[in-house]
């Protein structure tokens, strides 16, 4: 099987998309937003709209179809056109019940919202994202399947949104990967670029192999020296770099969901020693291996003791 970076990267977090609300509009209206912790997504399913984020550029202009991701915690307000005075989307929903609302009769406009929820330690792979973008007509397919769950209360309609809407946040990542050339350099930039694509295969496909940067560079048909520079200037790390973080990842989820020795994830991860395995996490993670698998176990046992 092809190995899969972008599936890896998606795994490793535990990403899950959930839709949280929505709301229908007609006539002349504005929404404020706040920033949240988490990325947040949305879409519009039908009419058109302008989204303004906190200090950000001029209002961006949205139709049917198009979908708008934050993975960076920041005010917005999406309106009926710009200058409409907001109200305050906690008051709207709130007032309207949990998460559905309407703005004068609802016949013009629709949106839907929602977050992603991540591995409170591994999520921070994704922090460096944000982008509206439009594949108009997947996501519009998409939204279309969501609506109909929503609406038509068959059996197993849960389930069947929330696969839909893990698609759609796949198909969100998908059209930022068709625009990583704008990005800044991290994870998500060098997902997207097709030049180092089979040297990222490589280090996912075998981690714990001792890869040279000659053997990394080969594969993209590369010099070393400029395979190096490409890399740090997509990744913002150096190649080698990128696989001993990786290899760190792994290590982190063995510790946090296994009860693996130490020893043993070490040796799988290409580690000669346990000493140069502990140096290493040390060095990135701040703490050993054998201390944050036991900060683990402690945080495990006071969450299970709360009453």
């Amino acid at each position: 099987m092809t190995v899969d970076p972008f599936s890896d990267v998606l795994t490793l977090t535990n990403a899950e998309a959930v839709v949280t609300g929505g709301f229908t509009a007609g006539g002349p209206w504005a929404i404020h937003f706040p920033a949240r912790e988490k990325i947040k997504f949305f879409a519009v399913v039908k009419g058109s709209c302008w989204v303004s984020l906190d200090g950000g550029p001029e209002p961006i202009f949205f139709e049917t179809g198009d979908v708008g991701l934050l993975s960076i915690p920041r005010n917005f307000v999406v309106a009926s056109e710009p200058g409409v005075a907001p109200v305050g989307a906690m008051e709207l929903f709130t007032g309207a019940g949990r998460n559905l609302a309407t703005i004068g009769d609802g016949s013009e406009f629709a949106y839907i919202g929602g977050h992603v929820l991540l591995d409170p330690i591994r999520g921070k792979l994704f922090a460096d994202s944000r982008a509206a973008s439009p594949h108009a007509l997947v996501f519009r397919w998409l939204l279309d399947r969501l609506i109909e769950e929503r609406d038509a209360g068959q059996p197993g309609a849960q389930l069947a949104s929330a696969q839909l809407t893990q698609l759609l946040f796949i198909q969100i990542l998908r059209s930022h990967l068709d625009t990583a050339s704008l990005m800044p350099a991290g994870w998500l930039k060098a997902l997207g670029d097709p030049r180092i694509a089979p040297a990222l295969r490589l280090m996912h496909g075998d981690p714990a192999r001792a890869w040279h940067l000659e053997e990394l560079a080969r594969s993209c048909a590369m010099s070393r020296t400029s395979f190096a520079v490409h890399f740090r200037s997509v990744a913002g790390i150096a190649p080698l770099t990128y696989l001993t973080e990786w290899r760190m990842h792994l290590a982190e989820r063995a510790l946090r969901e296994e009860r693996t020795p130490v020893a043993v994830v070490a040796q799988s991860l290409g580690y000669a020693s346990d000493s140069a395995f502990s140096n290493a996490f040390k060095r990135l993670k701040g703490v050993s291996p054998t201390a944050y698998r036991l900060a683990l176990s402690d945080a495990d046992f006071h969450a299970d003791e709360t009453p």
